[in-house]
């Protein structure tokens, strides 16, 4: 028996290889599936099935094409209702891998067709549970992303409650829990960072499986959620619906665009400019009207906040990066692809033509400045939580994901001198970029955010809302 975890940081996503004398399966693939047909030839190995714990919100999976490269079946839990042929399978049906087998146990909750798989050694014995979203490290998924309209948030949670004691917590205490996400997925709220666990471990610190009655379960999983992003209902869709293959998708993608070319496309109203370099480069010079996204960061997770999904993308990249920067905005439901910038920035600088640039400012310099500038905005873009637990007096929240609308913005005079920052600095450029787009330009980015902010604290009226302090 042979398993085999695969971990995409900047999605916080598991995706899983399981095989047995020359049989595999994959669980919750990403879309750019090359790495597990590559480990099965590498182990002389056929993947049979691919196995789909429910219909991803946060990401696109590589089922479809995974089964078309290999021939191996789709399956899902009961209750799945798909536009491409899948195998629908009964609460307990069995699957055999080799001398193994994996057992399907119906879990909803996080989804209506929510389920875990359960694999049984050669000797029939209960090995590992592949929870997916239905269970985590340290959490359970939320009931609020599902896609039906059949049942209210409560009434998933109470389903997922009756999941949790009925199929879950009967397993013995050494059973191996794997994951379908980590820490930093929007999929659940207190998501651990480690990347295994057991059912014994999970009874001791998860809050979701302490003894306690339905009501008290119902509410420790729903309270305290804040808004998932905007883009799960479109993959969520995606996955249920179908896509379009990623190999159609690249060769789009990769179309080499010249300066004349990139010009005149940016002029029309379906294109949208993205450039992924590193944040550094961006800031001394880019090509006006682009929004960024760095590679380096989040990446897919905030491409898909802030990208329309029904414009054409344009892409600006480091040389060599271009690939895998559509691999991965593909991962999260992006197929309109028009091309990337040959030659980069660079050809366009070296063209002549006209650049744009964000000015940066250290913390030193923000804390002379707002003693002075009767006109300076400090603009907060972190998450609601992190601006609770503490920050500038004479900050304004605005969480990046919500710059996207212009409105938010509509309380800001021409007169202004804002002043941007996040947490580290990823955010702060992304959201100077949208700012620059919607036509504001007296901005400053804060290099080191808060963070470096925290460090000179005492230059700063610093506090915290009282529900932080509970």
């Amino acid at each position: 028996m042979f398993i085999k975890q695969f971990y995409t940081n900047c999605l916080s996503e598991y995706a899983y290889y399981i095989e047995s004398n020359g049989e595999a399966v994959v669980i919750d693939p990403l879309r750019d599936v090359k790495e597990y047909i590559k480990l099965a030839n590498e182990r002389k190995a056929t993947i049979k099935y691919v196995l789909e714990t429910h219909f991803h919100a946060d990401f696109v999976s590589g089922h479809l094409d995974l089964a078309k490269e290999t021939g191996a079946s789709i399956v899902y839990g009961p209750n799945t209702k798909t536009n491409y042929k899948v195998h629908v399978a009964k609460d307990g049906e069995e699957f055999k891998i080799g001398i193994i087998t994996i057992r399907l146990l119906h879990t909803p909750g996080h989804t209506l067709e929510s389920s875990c798989y359960l694999l049984l050694d050669e000797n029939a014995q209960s090995h590992a549970l592949f929870t997916g979203d239905t269970l985590f490290i340290g959490d359970v998924g939320r009931p609020d992303l599902s896609q039906s309209d059949e049942l209210p948030v409560n009434d998933l949670a109470g389903l997922l409650y009756e999941s949790i004691r009925f199929k879950i917590l009967p397993l013995n205490d050494n059973v191996i829990i794997y994951p379908g996400h980590g820490a930093g997925s929007s999929c659940g709220k207190n998501l651990s960072k480690e990347s295994i666990s057991t059912i014994g471990e999970q009874k001791q610190h998860n809050y979701a499986l302490k003894e306690q009655l339905k009501e008290e379960f119902i509410k420790a999983v729903t309270e305290g959620l804040v808004a998932p992003p905007k883009y799960f209902p479109i993959n969520a869709m995606i996955n249920k619906e179908g896509y379009e293959s990623l190999s159609s998708i690249l060769n789009t993608g990769l179309t080499k665009l010249s300066v004349t070319t990139f010009k005149a496309h940016i002029s029309d109203d379906e294109y949208v400019v993205l450039d992924t370099r590193a944040t550094a480069d961006f800031v001394q010079g880019f090509v006006p009207g682009s929004l960024y996204v760095g590679l380096e960061g989040r990446f897919a997770e905030w491409a898909a906040s802030i990208l329309p999904f029904d414009k054409t993308i344009l892409l600006i990249t480091e040389a060599g990066k271009e690939e895998e920067t559509i691999t991965r905005l593909a991962r999260v439901g992006f197929e309109k692809m028009g091309g990337f910038l040959e030659g980069g920035y660079e050809a366009w600088v070296n063209a002549g033509e006209q650049i744009d640039l964000i000015i940066d400012v250290e913390v030193d310099e923000l804390a002379m400045d707002i003693e002075f500038d009767t006109n300076l905005v400090v603009l907060d873009v972190r998450k609601e939580a992190e601006y609770d637990n503490g920050h500038l007096q004479e900050s304004i929240n605005i969480p990046l994901e919500n710059l996207v609308d212009p409105g938010t913005m509509a309380d800001f005079d021409d007169n202004h001198n804002i002043y941007v920052h996040c947490g580290g600095g990823y955010r702060s450029v992304i959201a100077c970029s949208l700012l620059k787009k919607q036509g504001i330009h007296n901005i400053r980015n804060v290099n080191g955010g808060w963070d470096a902010i925290s460090e000179l604290k005492s230059k700063f009226k610093i506090i915290k809302t009282e529900a932080s302090l509970n």
